[in-house]
């Protein structure tokens, strides 16, 4: 409740949360496009090559407006996407050979025109390190307004372009054959998703923007396999780690809101991925535990019904012993029994075991996908239709 009301009466930290929660919500969203086409490293690549476009922005305009400086960073990021399709397209350097590539050759330019900047006798052009790792203490109202507008016409340039967005998705070729731009359709994506990253390196700068990019949709995907349901929990990932982080950050000393938040989406990935009910590691361990015990459970079963279809009566007992020797068993049959018997597959005689009618049923099915009872033994021919003569 404290929380709750500092984030209603505290005019920073309500700006800050604001800020991160658009951020997360954006970057969730495109995303998820970047993860399932596995362009991942294309947003870290984009958010480096900002850093240039926002120095020459500034050397031009001597402005540190936001819309100004993210125009510069959106024009960088454009234009690194267009020189790693000219590498890729006209030489033999592979797509991510291309994109470090470039990544390097922008960031580092972004690098040499920042320190050009610190030179300059103006005073104006401090403050323009922080894009490197983000200042989202330093978010005010019309920042998070710039933010949501950009976030508004990206969201909603998704929306519209829905169904040919997930064609070129999941199956470009198709679409191409089908007709549509798909070159046209992959340009404007990426466009978007330029638009996303532009919009966060104020928060969480140049260097952490990628994992903002990666992390919530990473994390979106252990959970669902529809895309819009996967795009859904991913803004919702990223929004809950972005007020959880400038939450944190504000409620302990020297604690960066940038990393933070990046931290929070980070610990998101490690849950899905531990504990995620179809893909979790938890979840995958427990069904690899689950089906190595009913396997143990037929081969005990099988055992049994091997050992009784040697006696003219399928119901008679053995000894556990005996069981035991089979198949070089290390672990006694006692436990794998004894679920058995409360399964109503054997029952107890004396000190030894007997498969009970429903055992020698689930059994003989195992053995020989046909039905058996009581009375089939040794000698006992099978007829078409599973009925026992002689």
């Amino acid at each position: 409740m404290e929380v709750l009301y500092e984030l209603a009466t505290d005019y920073t930290l309500r700006t800050v949360a604001l800020g991160a929660a658009v951020l997360g919500v954006v970057s969730g969203a495109l995303g998820t496009f970047a993860v399932l086409r596995g362009q991942s490293l294309l947003g870290d690549a984009i958010s480096h090559a900002a850093l240039p476009g926002i120095a020459i922005a500034f050397i031009l305009t001597g402005l540190k407006t936001p819309i100004v400086l993210m125009a510069g960073a959106a024009v960088a990021g454009l234009l690194c996407t267009l020189v790693v399709l000219a590498v890729v397209n006209t030489s033999r350097v592979t797509f991510d050979s291309a994109l470090g590539l470039t990544l390097a050759v922008f960031f580092g330019f972004g690098l040499v025109l920042l320190t050009h900047i610190q030179r300059m006798p103006e005073a104006n052009q401090a403050g323009l390190d922080t894009f490197l790792f983000g200042q989202a203490a330093a978010l005010v109202t019309r920042d998070v307004v710039t933010m949501s507008l950009l976030g508004g016409l990206v969201l909603a340039a998704v929306l519209l372009f829905w169904k040919e967005f997930k064609l070129i998705a999941f199956d470009p070729d198709f679409g191409r054959a089908a007709g549509f731009p798909v070159r046209t359709l992959d340009v404007g994506l990426t466009t978007l998703l330029v638009l996303a990253i532009v919009i966060g390196l104020q928060t969480v700068g140049v260097v952490l923007m990628s994992a903002m990019i990666v992390a919530p949709a990473a994390a979106a995907r252990q959970w669902t396999n529809r895309l819009a349901v996967m795009m859904l929990l991913a803004a919702s990932i990223g929004a809950v780690s972005g007020i959880t982080g400038a939450v944190l950050s504000s409620t302990m000393r020297n604690l960066p809101a940038g990393p933070t938040i990046v931290i929070c989406a980070s610990a998101a990935v490690l849950l899905s991925f531990l504990f995620a009910p179809n893909r979790g590691l938890v979840a995958r361990a427990v069904r690899s535990r689950l089906h190595a015990r009913r396997l143990h459970l037929d081969v005990v079963l099988l055992d049994l019904f091997e050992m009784a279809r040697h006696h003219p009566d399928l119901s008679h007992p053995h000894d556990e012993s005996v069981l035991d020797l089979m198949r070089g068993r290390q672990a006694p049959s006692r436990l794998s029994l004894l679920q058995l018997s409360r399964r109503g597959y054997v029952r107890r005689v004396d000190h030894r075991w007997a498969l009970t009618e429903a055992g020698i049923r689930r059994a003989g099915f195992l053995a020989t996908g046909e039905t058996w009872g009581t009375g089939d033994g040794p000698g006992a021919v099978r007829t078409a239709g599973g009925e026992v003569e002689g």
